[in-house]
């Protein structure tokens, strides 16, 4: 399985995309457009420790709801995530068993591993 969760209209995540330079056998989903599968997100939340290590902070709407003065339980980011795609942090790329969130230096030469093997 070789899939990118991004949103096409994050500038960001374009050009993240642009470096790791995904071929054609990476499957891009538009998580504005799809949403992202439950069945992915528990599988990432599981590999990556948490679901708070997918959930975005930076999120407008995280501010706006008012959930910078909550504390947020593992089940209540889950939630979120499947309902809002804005809470999650991006890109999530899954290369067979290796999940990778966000957009850092970091991840983006583990993704470029992952995807190209070097």
């Amino acid at each position: 399985m070789k899939k990118i969760y991004t949103l096409n209209s994050c500038d960001t995540c374009r050009k993240m995309i642009k470096e790791v330079a995904p071929g054609d056998d990476v499957t891009m989903i538009d998580i504005k457009q799809e949403g992202i599968l439950a069945k992915d997100l528990d599988a990432a939340a599981k590999k990556l420790g948490s679901y708070e290590a997918l959930f975005s902070k930076k999120a407008v709407k995280y501010r706006t709801m008012g959930l910078n003065q909550k504390v947020l339980s593992e089940k209540e980011m889950r939630e979120l995530i499947l309902s809002e795609y804005t809470f999650l942090k991006r890109p999530l790329i899954i290369i067979g068993r290796t999940f990778i969130s966000g957009a850092t230096k970091e991840s983006i030469g583990l993704a470029k591993e992952a995807i190209h093997g070097s």
